[in-house]
């Protein structure tokens, strides 16, 4: 596969007030063409000045990039002709309706005046906003505003698209329509880095890197990533929860144990056996089981697992 953007040694540091802060340490990153890859993590990670770093906004202290090609210290004016880039907050023009912000952005990106016509139209079906040209940008929904400022970033056909946080602040219907369109840009041969502060998105990605405190984690194909922990996962739903909790605080075996609403996943080397513990315990005690069985790992699972781990290696 070919490669299209690699960062190595990348690192920001920020100063204020005579104080230093580490925002990106050491940051090594490979993308291949083609892929839709997910830089997952919480907010303070430092996937927003990644991002950033990525679509030539800011300098990095230190480091190299690689984009399509081109070098990011010497060559960022060729690299923009080859982005896409949607930044985290609302960055169109509120006053302008949604053909105007397309046009607009047709005409920064040199788009071809016998081009645009056509571009414009394919981008308005592809986001499902052709019964809303005349709309201005303050008046569309979240939703809305991030299919149009996505279709805004694709109008030049970008070789990559960068995202930050593109479906942070939008209703779980709006999140889906997103990916789904995400999903179409990747069957038409483009390259998507996208930064999402939530874990389940990491799933619909083919390669992630975990960030946390400004360092990658890990990095890896998301089925990789969970069959690779060391412990499978148990999922109780019981009551009353304070004995449940007492219960898998003292059962041999449980490895460790997290809320989620109202369940805890245990996280056990041996399920069928903590499984057995689990259930007698509980039936002894009168306990009300609704729900007892092995589930999926999943990408929280594994994102907690690494900081515990690193927490313990301090």
């Amino acid at each position: 596969m070919e490669t299209i953007i690699e960062a190595q040694n990348l690192t920001k540091q920020y100063s204020k007030n005579n104080r230093a802060r580490l925002a990106l340490a050491s940051i090594d990153l490979t993308i291949e063409k083609g892929q839709l890859y997910g830089i997952i993590g919480p907010d303070g990670a430092g996937k927003t000045t990644l991002i950033r770093i990525l679509a030539t906004v800011i300098e990095p202290t230190a480091g190299s990039v690689q984009l399509a090609g081109f070098n990011l210290k010497d060559q960022a004016e060729q690299i923009r002709s080859k982005l896409g880039y949607m930044p985290q907050a609302f960055s169109l023009y509120p006053d302008l309706t949604v053909l105007e912000n397309l046009r607009f952005f047709s005409n920064i990106n040199g788009v071809p005046p016998q081009r645009q016509n056509t571009r414009i139209e394919e981008l308005l079906n592809f986001a499902g906003l052709s019964d809303f040209t005349s709309r201005r940008g303050r008046n569309l929904s979240g939703g809305m505003q991030k299919k149009l400022a996505l279709a805004c970033a694709l109008v030049h056909e970008p070789e990559i698209l960068l995202l930050d946080e593109p479906t942070t602040g939008v209703d779980p219907t709006s999140r889906r329509q997103l990916w789904q369109l995400l999903a179409k840009v990747i069957q038409q041969g483009k390259t998507i880095l996208v930064s999402t502060p939530y874990m389940d998105e990491a799933e619909r990605c083919s390669r992630v890197s975990m960030m946390d405190q400004g360092k990658i984690l890990v990095s890896g194909a998301p089925q990789n990533l969970t069959q690779e922990m060391p412990f499978r996962i148990i999922e109780v739903k019981a009551r009353p929860r304070s004995l449940l909790r007492q219960i898998a605080d003292q059962t041999k075996g449980v490895l460790g144990w997290r809320a989620v609403g109202d369940r805890l996943r245990l996280s056990v080397a041996d399920p069928t056996a903590i499984q057995d513990k689990i259930n007698l315990k509980l039936t002894a005690a009168g306990a009300n089981i609704s729900i007892l069985r092995e589930a999926p790992t999943q990408m929280e699972d594994v994102f907690i697992h690494l900081v515990e781990q690193r927490e313990e290696n301090k």
